[in-house]
């Protein structure tokens, strides 16, 4: 309810808090400004209401990951931040966002109306500053509103406020009774998995594509039809006696190349041989819908189905066809296996494999991008099905930014996680390092965040510009080591840290988390990458 002594400032950024309540949302992360003030006190009394948890970064692009984290694992959550250049360091995030589907509200504080145009300070053309691919709600455009109304779907929604001087409130917010009703008017949803479609002729011999958030209805596909599940880490459906743990492997065999149907769910993104599997001519595709801003494929789709889910009158397959694939990958996995057993040293796949092994049940773990969710790839199998394990990534764009924040949003967001873990490479580390910094008091979980550290960019080894023609340039302009000093960052935030050289070393680490967020360094070497790696990719059952 609005006091008599309320300023225009005031009304609307109480109104929006109201609205992002109303919307479910029940995290938001303030980063600090003079112009977002209206909107950070509001924000302040209503989660000393208890309707909101309050969370503070120094830097807005951690926030806004922060606040994707957040929004991936639990309810829907809001980056709040001032005018300017504070708003283009919220895009990556709002980027991964789109593309994901990631519900999300990005609300940022602007001048008033009649500054725009003007060479006023830290005032810009923040209207749309997000593309198209982006709604923006110009919201005090008009003068101060009584209410705002905010509907979320999957994606990000933009709020840009107009506020004037004067920006601060007379008295705290006390939130009245019809606040209250109104701010919990819209309860936050579960996973909404599209229909079954009609029952698939089993007779085609047929694998199931998981790729990035495909959810359990692949899986439950692949078992109905008793067809292999070629599923990634952060698919969702990598659990259960149908999810193959080396198929890249298998693609370019002749088993691949007998493959005559695909049905696609989710968002694939890992895997080159999967790639060149989904453009065959030969090979008749099936897409379920996927999240984000960009309904086609990137490869011909013969079939559009309306979701996943087998039809509850789906016929099996001849089980010859799950079982010579299922043969393949064991064969394969055992050779992988030796191969790395045999290796001296540390390798990055020990590091993924011994990661996948420390997640308990109703645990959670987040991936960076490049190599790490790769060697997770071929290292995680074993997972039972109903455990609740949940594997997250970026993996709307792939990119290495703000993974640290990301993974700490995760982790914050998820109920009834027992525990989280991350797995990132030294790059993507550094590119987020301050995501480390965490003011007193702030929520903090129980994170443990591995660092495979190679010194450098080690994915690009194995690609084209990893070749030996290369090899003058590589260093300088894709390798990019950096020689930090790990334990040092950490010490700067005050993270615990742990340098770890062996497998048996790394095991006792990840089985003994101190609680907060630390980090586990690995030291793995990168110069023989390209031939390890080749060596894996020559392996056939």
């Amino acid at each position: 309810m609005a006091e008599p002594d309320e300023n225009d400032a005031t009304r609307t950024a109480r109104a929006v808090v109201v609205a992002l309540l109303g919307a479910g949302v029940r995290d938001v992360v303030v980063a600090p400004g003079s112009r977002n003030a209206p909107l950070s006190f509001a924000v302040w009394d209503a989660a000393a209401a208890g309707l909101l948890r309050l969370h503070t970064r120094i830097d807005e692009r951690s926030a806004a990951f922060v606040a994707l984290g957040l929004s991936r694992t639990g309810a829907p959550a809001a980056v709040v931040c001032t005018s300017g250049t504070a708003v283009a360091n919220l895009h990556p995030a709002v980027l991964e966002a789109a593309h994901a589907g990631v519900p999300l509200v990005v609300v940022t504080a602007d001048r008033p109306a009649r500054l725009a145009g003007t060479g006023a300070n830290q005032t810009t053309d923040q209207v749309g500053i997000f593309g198209p691919l982006v709604e923006t709600r110009d919201v005090g455009a008009d003068g101060p509103p009584s209410w705002v109304t905010l509907w979320l779907d999957d994606g990000p929604v933009h709020l840009n406020v107009r506020l004037d001087e004067p920006l601060l409130p007379a008295a705290p917010w006390r939130l009245a009774d019809e606040d209250l009703a109104t701010s919990t008017r819209h309860e936050v949803d579960g996973p909404r998995w599209p229909t079954h479609h009609s029952p698939l002729d089993p007779g085609p011999r047929t694998v199931v594509v998981a790729g990035d958030d495909a959810g359990p209805p692949a899986r439950l596909l692949a078992q109905a039809a008793g067809w292999p599940l070629l599923a990634e880490p952060s698919s969702g459906s990598r659990t259960g006696t149908h999810a193959l743990r080396a198929y890249r492997l298998l693609l370019d065999t002749d088993l691949g190349r007998s493959i005559e149907r695909v049905v696609v769910a989710g968002h694939p993104t890992l895997s080159r041989p999967v790639t060149r599997l989904l453009g065959r001519d030969d090979v008749e595709v099936l897409a379920a819908p996927a999240r984000g801003v960009w309904a086609e494929r990137p490869f011909e789709v013969d079939t559009h189905l309306d979701g996943a889910a087998p039809h509850p009158e789906q016929q099996a397959a001849d089980p010859a066809w799950l079982e010579a694939w299922v043969a393949a990958d064991r064969s394969v996995s055992r050779q992988l296996d030796a191969l790395l057993g045999a290796e001296p040293g540390l390798t990055p796949y020990d590091v993924a494999g011994a990661v996948a092994r420390a997640v308990p049940p109703q645990g959670l773990l987040h991936v960076g991008a490049s190599s790490p969710i790769r060697d997770l790839d071929l290292m995680l199998h074993g997972w039972r099905v109903g455990a609740r394990r949940k594997v997250v990534a970026n993996r709307g764009l792939s990119g290495i930014d703000g993974v640290v924040s990301t993974a700490i949003g995760a982790a914050l967001g998820r109920p009834g996680s027992s525990r989280a873990l991350a797995l990132v490479g030294d790059v993507t580390f550094l590119h987020d390092a301050n995501g480390l910094v965490l003011g007193p008091g702030e929520p903090e979980p129980d994170l443990t965040i591995v660092v495979v550290n190679d010194d450098g960019g080690s994915i690009f080894s194995m690609l084209e510009q990893g070749a030996p023609a290369h090899a003058d340039r590589f260093e300088r302009l894709f390798a990019t080591p950096h020689a930090v000093d790990l334990a040092s960052l950490c010490a700067a935030t005050r993270t615990p840290h742990w340098r770890v050289d062996s497998l048996p070393e790394l095991e006792q680490a990840l089985a003994s988390p101190n609680g907060g967020i630390e980090v586990v360094e690995a030291r793995v070497r990168r110069h023989d990458r390209r031939a390890l790696d080749e060596r894996i990719r020559a392996l056939r059952p």
